[in-house]
């Protein structure tokens, strides 16, 4: 007998994401929009330096429904025939279904699990609608099922500081919901390679902004980059002699 949903594919499916974090309800910015792979749950970003050596995975959200980059769950599971969509020139691919009725005319493709029309070739609108499939036809997702030792957060990430009363900015968390959405392909060639994470993975501290920067050791920059970039001052002007 095959295996079933593993544990982090069955807690991404049923774990709330851009509600308040418990942990962190005073604190501003403490939406859930991370996902730890390791601990099976979903964090906010003020809970990160506690998870900041686990496989994390980024959540954002389109028009009330949870979306994740394809170039990050091609990581961790095969997305071939699921429909992705551009959005902020990112392919994404929604976690959950969005059943629909069949009242588009002319449609002949439509999703294997919740009747929603696709473009061709693509059978599943969302990762929840293969695993149902799979599961239904072949009983067993392991082939299907990658293995991925790590998995880090973009490098623009931003973290609050715990303390601090700045605002901050999550780069590409929630996207503009009047923003047009483009359909692009869901298959990729999942063999791109990964920066593995270490010890040496880093949240950089932002000079008066109450910000912490997430950095992987795939992005390395100098602390005197940083701070050369942050207190950049023009040179002293050069004014005409008096005539």
């Amino acid at each position: 007998m095959g295996i079933q949903k593993p544990a982090w594919l069955e807690a991404l499916y049923t774990q709330k994401f851009f509600v308040g974090c418990c942990f962190h309800e005073s604190a501003k910015k403490n939406e859930k929009n991370v996902y730890c792979l390791d601990c099976c749950i979903s964090i906010c970003p003020h809970c990160i330096p506690s998870h900041r050596f686990h496989r994390l995975l980024q959540v954002r959200r389109y028009v009330y429904h949870d979306v994740v980059r394809l170039e990050d769950l091609q990581k961790l599971i095969d997305c071939s025939n699921v429909q992705a969509y551009t959005i902020n020139s990112a392919k994404v691919v929604f976690i959950k279904k969005r059943p629909q009725n069949r009242q588009f005319k002319g449609a002949v493709n439509y999703c294997t699990s919740c009747d929603r029309s696709l473009q061709e070739p693509f059978i599943h609108c969302s990762l929840g609608c293969k695993v149902d499939f799979l599961l239904k036809h072949y009983k067993d997702l392991s082939p299907f099922l990658r293995k991925c030792n790590t998995l880090t957060l973009s490098p623009d990430f931003m973290i609050p500081q715990d303390n601090g009363d700045d605002e901050m900015t999550l780069h590409s968390t929630i996207v503009d919901s009047d923003e047009p959405m483009s359909w692009s392909s869901g298959s990729s060639s999942g063999s791109e390679s990964m920066s593995m994470a270490n010890s040496s993975d880093q949240i950089v501290r932002k000079k008066k902004s109450g910000l912490y920067l997430w950095r992987s050791s795939a992005n390395k920059v100098s602390d005197e980059d940083i701070a050369s970039s942050m207190s950049r001052r023009k040179g002293i002007p050069h004014r005409s002699p008096l005539c």
